[in-house]
């Protein structure tokens, strides 16, 4: 799918409930489209960053006739935009939730859910222990989709640190690879940008990562540092800090094909054994 595409990655800081964060989306979005990205890619959960599970059950509903759902998918078709949302909970039948990205097309018809599948389940120095998995319940089929006129594979947040996954989508077709995300502050300082670039590069695929940054209602700080890179792991466009906005660039998919035929690591990649010693 050769030619050149405008793409833009919100960063928000999203608070307990739906509707500013919602509106704060679509402010955002129409900003995008008038700046001419035709693909636009929210943050981990933007609709509702709760603080904790009770709070969520007060404003998270199940996925049928869910009106969140319903006014983003109103959004992509009044702007006529490939509309990401990043993330959003939806309630399950046994008491958890889903942490799931929608797809919107430009007629507001769903082009594609996807689940994430790596839950964070860990004890972070300085923050207290904390257990997604007590909350969510993990997805277990990996998405590519056709949506703007690429081949986009979806992940979500924690989703970054398992090299698997992105080969996997880059296997399956993905020119690129989206990562919405609400990264903590020490993690985010330590890790974010290395671990982009190196699912970039490893890939050889666009990543675009939209983050939530700032301080949020619910008592957690973010990272943000909203990024955009090319296949060679050259950062494109970023936001410099926490505060809510846009980043935008241009996408020659043709790079793509260019950074596969000059390091093949996906046709090189071979399986092997493992064997201990000792």
């Amino acid at each position: 799918m050769p030619g050149t595409v405008r793409v833009a990655a919100v960063q928000l800081c999203s608070g307990t409930e739906p509707d500013p964060n919602l509106a704060a989306i679509e402010t955002l979005v129409t900003e995008a489209v008038a700046g001419g990205a035709t693909y636009v890619l929210t943050p981990e959960v933007s609709v509702v960053f709760a603080e904790n599970r009770e709070g969520l059950a007060r404003v998270a509903g199940p996925w049928e006739g869910n009106p969140a759902i319903t006014r983003l998918s109103h959004l992509a078709r009044r702007l006529g935009v490939t509309l990401h949302l990043g993330s959003m909970a939806v309630a399950l039948p046994d008491g958890r939730y889903a942490n799931r990205s929608v797809v919107f097309a430009p007629d507001g018809g769903i082009i594609a859910t996807y689940d994430k599948i790596h839950l964070f389940d860990a004890s972070i120095a300085g923050l207290n222990e904390y257990r997604e998995s007590a909350t969510y319940r993990g997805g277990d089929r990996a998405m590519v989709v056709p949506a703007a006129g690429f081949r986009l594979g979806l992940t979500i947040c924690y989703d970054v640190r398992f090299p698997a996954l992105h080969r996997a989508l880059a296997k399956a077709g993905a020119q690129v690879i989206a990562v919405p995300a609400a990264f903590t502050v020490p993690t985010g300082q330590a890790h974010w940008e290395v671990l982009l670039r190196a699912r970039a590069i490893e890939t050889a695929s666009f990543v675009i990562a939209a983050a939530q940054g700032g301080q949020h209602q619910n008592g957690r700080a973010t990272y943000g540092h909203s990024m955009i890179i090319d296949p060679w792991g050259k950062v494109l466009a970023r936001a410099e800090g926490d505060q809510p906005g846009l980043v935008i660039a241009d996408l020659d998919l043709a790079a793509v094909g260019e950074a596969r035929a000059r390091i093949p690591v996906l046709e090189n990649a071979r399986e092997f054994s493992t064997d201990r010693l000792g």
